[in-house]
C-alpha cells in the first residue's frame, strides 16, 4: 500500500509559496468541509463584471493563514508573548473563519438559511470539527469568539484591520484587475504592534492605514457594489425566492438534494441535520439549478434563469434619493401588461433597495496609532487627511431595477 505524500506548500499567485505551519493545519485543509471552499466565489456574482474575478474563499482563507504567519512573526520579534499553541489556535481560527459562507458567498446570505449569519455557520462548522479533531481546537474557537482573556488575538481574525481583509482588498483587486485595492499588506503588518492587550499600529505607519481606508472604500464602491454585479445578484435571490415559493405549493422544482432540503422547511431550525446538508452546498447547486430551471413553466423562473444565463440583465438606476412608491407601480403596471402576467409575478422584475459603504468605522474598535511615547490616537484624528475622518460615515444610495427596452 502506498502512503500519500503529505503536500507542504502552495502557490499562490500573489505571496508566492505559502507553508502549511503544522499536522493539525494540514488535516483541517484536507477535510471535506474546508474543500467544500474550493466550490464557493470569494465575490459572488462579480464575475460578470470582471472576468478573471473566478477566485474562491479557499483561495482567500489559505491566503488569511498566510498572513497571520507574517503577523505573529511580527508581533513576536516586538517581544509579544504568542504562545505555540495560540499560534497554531490563530492559524486554524483564521483559515476557518470563513467556512460557514453559503453558495456565491455573501450574494446568496440569508436567503436559501434565512436569519443565520455565516459566521454563526462556521462557528457551528469548527465545533464539529473540533469533536472530529479530539478537542484540538478549543482554543482557535475561544480566539474566533472573542472568549480569549488575549483580545489582541482576536483582533487579528476579526478587527477593522484584521488578516481577513487585508487578503480579501489585495486578493479581489488582483483578481478584478482594479488597482485601488492594491494595499501593501506587508507594510501595514511590519507597523502592527500590541498596547495594553490592544492590536494597534505604530506612528510611522498612518499613510497605509490611510491607503487601506481609502482603498476600502474605493473597491466597495467601484467592484462589491458594482451595479451590474448588483443587479445579477438581485435578479438571483427573486429567482430562489420564486423557485422556493413555488416548491412549498407543491410545484415541482427540480433542483439537487441539499438544494431543496433548505427549501423545503425555511423555518427549520439551523441543526447538525441541516449543517450536514449545508456542507454539500455550494454554487454548483445554484447553476446547476438555474440551468435546469431555463426551461421551467413558470414565466418568472423561466425568464429570470435565462437572463440569468444569457447575461441579459434588467436595467439598474442607482441615486442618492429613495425612489417613489408611484414609480415602482408604474415600472410594474408596464412589465404586468407587457408580459400579461399578475402584479405579484411582476414585482419580481422590477427591484428596488438600498446599498451603503462605511470605509470606516468608529462605532467599533477603532484602528489606533501608536506613538512613540506610548500614547493611542484614532487614525481618523491622526490623519492630516480630511477625508479619512469622513469616510467614517455611512453613506447610502438606491437602486431601481426595471427590464430593459422602449416599453418600460
Amino acid at each position: 500500500m502506498s502512503t500519500r505524500k503529505k503536500l507542504t506548500l502552495f502557490n499562490d499567485p500573489i505571496y508566492g509559496f505559502i507553508t502549511i505551519p503544522s499536522p493539525l493545519i494540514f488535516e483541517l485543509i484536507e477535510h471535506s468541509y474546508f474543500q467544500r471552499l474550493r466550490r464557493i466565489t470569494q465575490m459572488g456574482m462579480s464575475y460578470i463584471v470582471f472576468p478573471g474575478a473566478h477566485h474562491t474563499r479557499f483561495h482567500h482563507a489559505i491566503g488569511c493563514m498566510y498572513l497571520m504567519q507574517k503577523a505573529v512573526q511580527v508581533l513576536r520579534f516586538k517581544d509579544i508573548s504568542i504562545l505555540p499553541e495560540e499560534e497554531e489556535a490563530l492559524y486554524a481560527a483564521i483559515l476557518l473563519h470563513d467556512i460557514g459562507h453559503g453558495p456565491f458567498s455573501h450574494a446568496l446570505e440569508h436567503s436559501i438559511v434565512d436569519g443565520v449569519h455565516h459566521e454563526d455557520i462556521s462557528l457551528l462548522f469548527m465545533q464539529e470539527l473540533n469533536t472530529n479533531f479530539n478537542d484540538r481546537l478549543t482554543l482557535a474557537i475561544q480566539i474566533f469568539s472573542d472568549k480569549y482573556h488575549k483580545k489582541f488575538l482576536h483582533q487579528l481574525v476579526s478587527g477593522q484591520l484584521d488578516m481577513d481583509r487585508l487578503d480579501y482588498l489585495r486578493r479581489d483587486s488582483f483578481y478584478t484587475g482594479v488597482s485601488e485595492g492594491n494595499i501593501n499588506t506587508e507594510r501595514l503588518i511590519t507597523m502592527l504592534n500590541v498596547h495594553e492587550d490592544t492590536l494597534v499600529v505604530e506612528s510611522k505607519g498612518i499613510y497605509s492605514v490611510e491607503k487601506f481606508i481609502v482603498a476600502r472604500r474605493l473597491m466597495y464602491w467601484s467592484v462589491y457594489l458594482h451595479k451590474t454585479s448588483l443587479v445579477a445578484e438581485q435578479m438571483l435571490l427573486n429567482l430562489l425566492k420564486r423557485a422556493k415559493e413555488l416548491y412549498l405549493k407543491g410545484i415541482e422544482i427540480k433542483a439537487s438534494p441539499s438544494l431543496l432540503y433548505f427549501f423545503d422547511n425555511p423555518n427549520k431550525a439551523f441543526d447538525g441535520e441541516a449543517l450536514k446538508m449545508f456542507a454539500r452546498l455550494d454554487d454548483y447547486d445554484i447553476i446547476q439549478a438555474v440551468k435546469l430551471w431555463c426551461d421551467h413553466d413558470d414565466i418568472v423562473i423561466n425568464r429570470l434563469s435565462n437572463m440569468i444565463i444569457d447575461r441579459s440583465l434588467l436595467k439598474i438606476k442607482i441615486r442618492e434619493k429613495p425612489f417613489k412608491s408611484s414609480t415602482l407601480q408604474k415600472k410594474r403596471a408596464k412589465v404586468m401588461k407587457h408580459f400579461g402576467i399578475s402584479e405579484e409575478e411582476a414585482a419580481y422584475f422590477v427591484i428596488n433597495g438600498a446599498i451603503s459603504n462605511q470605509a470606516y468605522s468608529t462605532e467599533k474598535e477603532n484602528i489606533n496609532m501608536l506613538s512613540k511615547s506610548g500614547k493611542l490616537v484614532d487614525v481618523a484624528k491622526a490623519s492630516d487627511q480630511l477625508n479619512i475622518e469622513a469616510l467614517s460615515n455611512l453613506v447610502s444610495k438606491h437602486y431601481l431595477c426595471y427590464p430593459k427596452g422602449k416599453h418600460y
